[in-house]
């Protein structure tokens, strides 16, 4: 793939993204999510299926909706309304130290800056990029498998780890495409651009993408 070539894929994916699931976490942010709601969902969100997510935020959203409220539950209260999320236990620890943070250190206000949220424990860049982008609507990009798998396969950047990725794109993706290209490649991936036998024969970015490690395709 071409650097200029990045132009016409957005443009392609934008068109087609229309007729995809959109991501759980961007659906929260959508339906008047706050900062601290799209931080919540994203930690639901690890290694969990879109639609156990989106469940799960439902749930416990329904039970609380600020820090405040959250840091007044407890870890059995919030693992119960999160199953069966991923490591579903884990994480209603996190969810209570990380909401108890926010209330003694931060009054109660998810930070917008990127190492700040990195303080917390259970936040990775990933995360941190995500509640920029879709909490607060400032210049981030998030770097998940799906992101890190296609842009490497596309040709795109050539990189060993999602951190990786994340500086590549930060240096050659232009700015204007930053906070829409993880909504973008991840609802990609899980429609269209599998890990696993990606939809090749019908893909409108095939004669775009070098297919860097496809071995199998459909």
């Amino acid at each position: 793939m071409k650097p200029e070539d990045i132009h016409v894929v957005i443009a392609i994916l934008r068109e087609e993204y229309k007729g995809w699931q959109t991501p759980a976490v961007t659906i929260v942010a959508q339906c008047n999510g706050s900062p601290f709601k799209v931080l919540i969902s994203c930690i639901i969100s690890l290694r969990t299926k879109d639609e156990v997510t989106a469940q799960a935020s439902a749930r416990i959203f329904a039970l609380a909706q600020t820090p405040e409220a959250m840091a007044g539950l407890s870890a059995d209260e919030i693992s119960q309304r999160i199953y069966p999320a991923g490591f579903y236990r884990t994480k209603a620890e996190q969810i209570v130290q990380l909401s108890r943070k926010l209330v003694e250190e931060y009054r109660g206000t998810v930070p917008d800056d990127i190492d700040e949220l990195l303080r917390f424990k259970g936040v990775g860049r990933k995360t941190a990029n995500l509640v920029m982008t879709l909490g607060f609507g400032k210049p981030g990009i998030c770097v998940d498998t799906h992101v890190h798998r296609i842009c490497n396969r596309f040709g795109y950047v050539s990189t060993k780890t999602p951190d990786e990725t994340e500086k590549a794109l930060r240096s050659q993706l232009p700015p204007e495409y930053w906070i829409e290209i993880n909504d973008l490649l991840v609802a990609f991936g899980q429609n269209h651009c599998h890990p696993v036998s990606p939809r090749c024969s019908n893909c409108k970015l095939s004669g775009m993408c070098s297919r860097i490690g496809v071995k199998v395709s459909r």
